[in-house]
């Protein structure tokens, strides 16, 4: 994890060498458009400070499966012959080939597109991008926003202006058996559009990224992180894992030893500690019953224990209420807990 310097609402880390590119899907996410990623999360991305693991879902598996089927539809039913597929440009390995980025030359912007329909002589002329949904009342108004602008992208970086959305709705049912799935006409349907006509000031706003390129990615600057939505990531990286040196093996270890033991212990007395709460629940109940001015304990005695409710006057602090006032942070300092939690190494 590299090393951060926080700052305000915002991280700073050293610049890094290599960073990831400005992708079609990331686009949106730096200009805040995407309502499912915030521009600190797309900056962590990019340089390498934070990146989620890829987990693939069935809902991922499906897109792959689905989408060349996508791809002979539109040849199909369309007649495009002239329809490209990145194994077409790039030969069968293409991703190993290529590194996951078409536009080596260009120095910010890259990615992959799906398909592009080529003229007579080889050129693109339009850029095809696929998707799959289960909810089609995301495109009953329009294209959502960060789709059509990681397609506008790569039509923006091949030098093309047409651009179509292939958008196939899914039933959940589907997504268990993608293999299953046929592409037709009543389950698909197209959304063109031109570049120039969308997106008219599409320069500025590459332009516009590339400001923000410049000034978040090459000086190691991070956009302002929102402590909600950012919060898995902001726990993330004020964590710090250490390994423990060779003499403190044997103390792990024998930490390691007893805690296992007391693991099984207790996953033995589980349904016993869960009845003896609701037991305890109900002796706290009867006793507060004979509570009263004057009387602040009760005893109950078994045959071997003496259960004992006591009870205690305090005053509690009403926080928002000194929030609203302005009081709060001028009355309250900051307490610091230290908390050791064990998991598993698989967790």
């Amino acid at each position: 994890m590299a090393d951060i310097r926080w700052v305000d609402h915002h991280i700073e880390v050293t610049p890094p060498k290599h960073p990831k590119k400005i992708t079609g899907t990331r686009m949106a996410g730096i200009f805040g458009l995407n309502k499912w990623v915030t521009p600190f999360r797309m900056w962590c991305e990019i340089t390498k400070t934070w990146e989620q693991p890829f987990v693939s879902t069935k809902y991922t598996e499906a897109g792959k499966v689905i989408e060349p089927k996508q791809a002979a539809f539109m040849k199909d039913a369309y007649g495009m012959s002239n329809l490209r597929t990145p194994t077409d440009i790039f030969g069968p390995d293409y991703f190993k080939t290529t590194y996951g980025d078409f536009f080596h030359g260009v120095k910010i912007f890259g990615g992959m597109w799906d398909y592009i329909l080529v003229d007579e002589n080889g050129k693109a002329t339009t850029v095809l991008e696929m998707k799959t949904t289960k909810r089609a009342e995301d495109w009953s108004e329009d294209i959502p926003e960060y789709y059509a602008l990681q397609a506008a992208l790569y039509a923006y970086l091949l030098g093309v202006d047409k651009v179509i959305m292939v958008a196939t709705v899914l039933e959940e049912s589907d997504y268990d058996h993608p293999e299953n799935f046929r592409v037709t006409a009543e389950n698909t349907f197209l959304v063109p559009f031109r570049l120039s006509e969308r997106y008219p000031d599409f320069a500025e706003r590459v332009n516009k990224a590339v400001d923000w390129w410049e000034k978040h990615v090459e000086e190691g600057i991070s956009p302002d992180y929102d402590a909600k939505k950012d919060k898995e990531i902001l726990d993330e990286l004020r964590s710090k894992s250490v390994s423990a040196l060779d003499d403190e093996q044997k103390l792990l270890a024998e930490a390691e030893q007893l805690q296992q033991k007391l693991d099984a212990v207790k996953a033995e007395t589980d349904q016993d500690e869960k009845r003896l709460k609701i037991l305890k629940d109900w002796i706290k109940d009867r006793a507060s019953r004979e509570l009263s001015d004057g009387i602040d304990k009760v005893d109950i005695t078994g045959q071997n224990l003496r259960w004992v409710l006591s009870r205690t006057q305090s005053r509690t602090v009403d926080t928002d209420a000194l929030k609203k006032d302005g009081l709060y942070e001028k009355y309250s300092k900051p307490t610091e807990k230290l908390t050791l939690t064990v998991k598993t190494i698989s967790d």
